[in-house]
């Protein structure tokens, strides 16, 4: 276990030795992360008024009820569609700069836009996949609340698996949906099996960083306090929000970085400049033989 750790820590140190020489690469999931709110915003009043709102009598008094419409699961699915074509195109230009980085090239972000633009087609048949995947998960989970959400999660979570790289497949490979599945449990197989072990040292690393960033809101809340008044804690509130999207945006950015040396590794069985093979062959854990 403790060797796992550490090997985990030694990927995250090298993915940020990637950002730190092209911090330009933050620019792609900050736009991604502002396209989804306002994805978001706006399909929450179509959502709303999709759910049939009943008002129902009983013995209390009058409770409103929510029941689920067709179109209400229409609505969803736009929004699942969207919201997918945005990560998946802004992940897309990241991973195009990163590949030609480790091919040593200076990627610019123009040149990672243009990547995800010429794929569009690509981009678009992944979300749509994306999309059905996760509509069809919700629809489970809503069918019965305990169970559903329980075996919604254990599929989301070997759909996770199986599409790890997914995204490089796509965008390096301009693969279809369907070998872009296959291609990405493909390369799972063929190197380590089919298990992965989660990205312990990112994982430890933005637990860390996001103590860290939650120092000002203990210190605001604690002020605050002591002074009754109001202003350090909405001045500690607002600096630790920030710090806890830069840390998001940080730790989003690593995950693609260690996919795309993974990729890379697990696709040519050398790893790119600046990465361990023995480190990166940790990152999954080799199938037990029978």
């Amino acid at each position: 276990m403790a060797g796992r750790i550490a090997n985990g820590w030694n990927l995250a140190k090298q993915s940020c030795a990637v950002l730190a020489s092209d911090k330009r690469l933050l620019i792609f999931p900050m736009i991604s992360s502002v396209a989804c709110l306002i994805v978001l915003a706006s399909f929450l009043l179509p959502i709303a008024f999709a759910i049939d709102w009943q008002a129902v009598k009983n013995s209390q008094g009058s409770q409103v009820t929510a029941k689920v419409t067709p179109v209400y699961y229409a609505m969803l699915f736009a929004m699942y569609l969207v919201n997918y074509f945005v990560i998946i195109f802004f992940n897309s230009a990241l991973v195009a700069c990163v590949h030609e980085r480790f091919r040593g090239g200076t990627p610019t972000v123009a040149f990672g836009f243009s990547a995800a633009l010429n794929r569009l087609p690509q981009i678009f048949m992944w979300a749509l996949v994306s999309a059905t995947v996760g509509i069809i998960l919700q629809m489970i989970a809503e069918r019965s609340k305990l169970v559903g959400a329980i075996i919604a999660r254990l599929l989301g979570a070997a759909w996770t698996i199986a599409t790890y790289f997914a995204v490089p497949v796509l965008v390096i490979e301009k693969a279809g949906p369907l070998q872009v599945f296959q291609r990405s449990v493909a390369l799972l197989k063929k190197t380590w099996g089919e298990s992965i072990v989660g990205n312990v040292g990112i994982g430890l690393f933005a637990f860390l960083a996001f103590l860290v960033a939650s120092v000002p809101l203990i210190a605001g809340l604690a002020l605050a306090a002591s002074s009754k008044s109001a202003l350090p804690a909405v001045a500690g509130i607002a600096i630790t929000v920030v710090l806890w999207f830069a840390v998001g945006l940080i730790a989003s950015t690593l995950k693609v970085i260690l996919t795309t040396a993974i990729y890379q590794y697990a696709a040519n069985g050398a790893p790119p400049d600046g990465f361990d093979g023995e480190v990166l062959q940790s990152a999954f854990r080799p199938k037990k033989q029978k």
